[in-house]
């Protein structure tokens, strides 16, 4: 067989393979937890701040 259709057989094979995959698990995109103030902050700092408030 010729080269031209070896490389069409091989084309579809891959294009058959990448139909049956499955697609990539989504990332997690929630943001970390926040950290609890520890006293010596709290101390320095005073009481945590308020969160913000919504935006408009």
């Amino acid at each position: 067989m010729s080269p031209v259709i070896h490389l069409s057989l091989a084309g579809i094979v891959m294009l058959a393979v990448a139909a049956c995959s499955t697609p990539p698990a989504a990332p997690d995109l929630t943001p970390p937890p926040r950290r609890p103030l520890d006293a010596k902050t709290q101390l320095e700092y005073g009481n945590p701040p308020p969160p913000p408030g919504p935006r408009y």
